[in-house]
């Protein structure tokens, strides 16, 4: 069957144990739950934030490979299979709770983009338009957080399935049908429970900038 007329079961929000402190499942053993369950591919978005990996006291380029173990595990798993593997991440900035699932990342852009995550919405924004990234605001009416300016969003995740939070994906959908923003799905994996939810594409993203531009195409 044509990738025109398959849909394609993607899933846009998963953390690593090697990656993601709140992460319980090694890559390896999440892939392969992927694949058993008729998953087509996942992006990896693990946590990327100076809570997690510290400032500029560290060394950003093993803050780098410490972020990129758990994609390159998925990756490693993956390998021999269809099974797509994209990097992406989970930013959060420093002033708040919010975090930013960003895809059309590469390994190049992690390292050319020191201490990203210190940075606020609106500068992200800016580089995400001039290297052609794609951001999503996760579970924007949790708890904790609060929804963003929707002019520094391409997208909004209207259904996180993480069963241990109360996400309010009513409130999430109703934000995302009002201004217009691309609706993504995702089940927030970090135990082997939590897998379940997915965003259904159209074609198969052969990379992550493609990825960028099935996402766009879908608003």
């Amino acid at each position: 069957m044509e990738n025109s007329e398959k849909k394609i079961k993607f899933e846009m929000h998963f953390h690593t144990d090697e990656s993601s402190p709140c992460g319980k499942v090694p890559a390896k053993q999440g892939v392969n739950m992927y694949m058993e369950n008729g998953y087509n591919g996942l992006v990896v978005t693990d946590h990327f934030s100076e809570n997690v990996w510290g400032g500029p006291e560290k060394d950003w380029n093993q803050v780098c490979e410490g972020f990129l173990q758990g994609y390159r595990n998925a990756k490693k798993a993956s390998e021999g299979t269809d099974f797509q593997i994209l990097l992406g991440m989970e930013i959060r900035f420093p002033h708040d709770e919010n975090d930013f699932l960003v895809y059309g990342i590469s390994e190049e852009f992690l390292k050319n983009h020191p201490w990203i995550y210190r940075k606020e919405l609106p500068e992200l924004y800016q580089i995400a338009e001039e290297e052609g990234l794609f951001i999503v605001q996760a579970h924007p009416y949790r708890s904790m957080c609060f929804q963003a300016d929707v002019r520094y969003l391409h997208g909004i995740e209207v259904f996180n399935g993480n069963p241990r939070h109360q996400s309010h994906n009513e409130k999430a959908l109703e934000t995302a049908e009002k201004y217009h923003l691309v609706q993504t799905k995702g089940s927030d994996f970090h135990q082997p429970e939590d897998i379940g939810v997915w965003t259904e594409l159209p074609e198969m993203p052969e990379n992550e900038k493609m990825l960028v531009r099935i996402l766009k195409d879908m608003k």
